[in-house]
């Protein structure tokens, strides 16, 4: 019996016409599609076609709502803050930020989690044992506790967000992987590969990770909605990235004293993490079911 007839290897390009019409007729699915299409196409090309320098001052245009107000100028189309910068350019530069770190800090951490995972469940015995000790450890500190300590004793910075997130954030991969692996070393094609005398590691890798890409792709959709929002908050208590850099939770940070006199320098990043996080979570669901060999016939 081949490795291949066996079902070592997904049907997921087989699934691909189905997957196209699926999305076709999920609107929340095409909503996600096209509200991500849009924040990547900001976060590439948004600094460079930005209207005005983010970071300059402005103190004569300070406070100007936007366009659309009776008392709004043309030149800012989403008004100004209280130093009289460019909301719109800031909010193009920010995207970049949210989207280099969710990526980012979300391939480590599935980096991570992905192969811890699929040492657990393949292997078992002891290797099982101490890998899941490990993440019941991270697991039982808050992790908004455990990054604003790292933070705030090594100073926060981009990359060590990112390292950070990525070192502390495999756990949810690692269960998943697991969970699925210990499913799947009793299939026929894993037999098959242990009696052809193929190594372990040759097996895991070649014939098992390519089963769980699946519960991947899922797991890291959602993953980075979650590390934007949490990029966000630690940014927001000035523990996330440092200016001058601009991030959308900064840019929270410094409207929430003006919620009542200038309404959209809250409002507007918050709607950008909204629609961002919103449009991660439709997909993530979309690809849920698109994935799942139940799906389809």
């Amino acid at each position: 019996m081949s490795l291949e007839a066996a079902g070592a290897y997904p049907a997921t390009r087989r699934r691909a016409p189905q997957a196209l019409r699926q999305l076709l007729r999920s609107s929340s699915a095409l909503l996600g599609a096209l509200l991500l299409t849009f924040f990547v196409v900001m976060a590439i090309v948004g600094p460079s076609v930005a209207p005005h320098d983010p970071r300059e001052h402005h103190l004569a245009d300070r406070l100007t709502p936007p366009v659309w107000s009776a008392e709004g100028d043309p030149s800012y189309l989403l008004g100004t803050d209280q130093l009289g910068r460019d909301v719109f350019s800031r909010i193009l530069h920010g995207a970049r930020v949210a989207l280099m770190v969710g990526l980012f800090g979300t391939g480590l951490a599935l980096t991570i989690g992905v192969v811890l995972g699929l040492l657990a469940g393949f292997f078992g015995g002891w290797i099982d044992t101490v890998i899941m000790r490990l993440l019941e450890i991270i697991i039982s500190v808050p992790s908004i506790i455990l990054y604003l300590t790292i933070l705030g004793a090594f100073g926060p910075s981009l990359w060590l967000l990112i390292i950070v997130i990525g070192l502390f954030g495999w756990t949810t991969s690692a269960r998943v992987v697991r969970g699925e692996v210990l499913v799947l070393r009793s299939r026929e094609y894993v037999e098959a590969s242990r009696a052809l005398g193929q190594r372990p590691l040759n097996t895991l890798f070649k014939h098992v990770l390519p089963n769980v890409v699946g519960p991947i792709v899922v797991v890291g959709t959602l993953k980075v909605a979650s590390i934007i929002i949490l990029e966000a908050s630690l940014s927001f208590l000035g523990f996330g990235v440092q200016p001058p850099s601009i991030t959308w939770g900064q840019m929270l940070s410094d409207g929430r004293r003006f919620v009542t006199s200038a309404w959209w320098l809250a409002t507007l990043p918050g709607l950008s993490i909204t629609l961002l996080t919103l449009s991660l979570l439709f997909l993530g669901n979309w690809l849920r079911d698109v994935l799942d060999p139940r799906t389809y016939d």
